[in-house]
């Protein structure tokens, strides 16, 4: 059954790659195949730094890093926030002035910066309440609490969860949360733990998405707090 569960994600990603590559012939997406100039994108990314850093690595951990995410996500997102179809206030107005221009030479900036390497989760007070079983009073006791999480995390990322139906992370991100370029799944390793969770979250409750039949929706509004924040634990310590 977990073998059937890992192939139904597959193939969900699989269908909706194939949608997107189709789309790369359409006139109307000319954006998902994006050529853009770094040098002019490090300049046009100067608004930018302030919440996603120099290079696109943030230091505030609720912001995305942007460094070494595929350019054609990169692409989608961005117009996404110009044209309304992803809401945030603050996005939104950074995006609604840029060019196509702007926009793919942007993303070719941050695509071609490396991703910085994330530490340890520090294991909070909810994180105790969630493995009552752990003796956590002692530092050594709470890195084998975090170790613990991220093992959970772990599982769920490779094999999904076959009782509640939540498919595997690696059909669509990769074994090593690469991600799929030619498919525009973005790219998930080393990004901050706090965000995923946020992301993920929000995907869950449909504020990310008012698309019913997204891949995402589906998939988190089955998962528990719990599952969320340990393969955002997990993803954050990829590399």
């Amino acid at each position: 059954m977990k073998k059937k569960l890992q192939v139904l994600s597959i193939s969900l990603a699989l269908a909706s790659a194939m949608s997107i590559l189709h789309a790369e012939g359409n006139a109307n997406a000319p954006y998902l195949r994006p050529v853009g100039n770094i040098n002019a994108g490090k300049q046009k990314s100067a608004s930018c730094t302030s919440c996603h850093g120099d290079n696109g690595n943030s230091m505030v951990a609720t912001f995305p890093k942007l460094a070494q995410q595929h350019s054609s996500y990169l692409v989608r997102q961005l117009h996404a926030f110009k044209d309304g179809s992803r809401n945030d206030p603050m996005m939104s107005a950074m995006a609604l002035p840029l060019t196509d221009e702007d926009i793919t030479d942007i993303s070719a900036y941050y695509a071609a910066q490396k991703i910085s390497e994330n530490t340890l989760p520090v294991l909070e007070s909810d994180d105790e309440d969630e493995k009552p079983a752990a003796a956590t009073d002692k530092p050594a006791d709470k890195k084998d609490a975090i170790q613990a999480i991220i093992a959970q995390g772990s599982d769920l990322y490779r094999n999904g969860n076959l009782k509640s139906e939540v498919s595997a992370c690696i059909a669509c991100h990769g074994p090593f949360g690469e991600g799929n370029k030619p498919a525009s799944f973005p790219a998930l390793k080393s990004q901050h733990a706090d965000y995923l969770i946020k992301a993920l979250t929000d995907f869950k409750s449909g504020a990310r998405s008012n698309n019913p039949e997204n891949i995402m929706h589906m998939i988190a509004k089955k998962m528990t707090d719990e599952e969320i924040k340990a393969v955002s634990y997990r993803i954050s310590m990829m590399k």
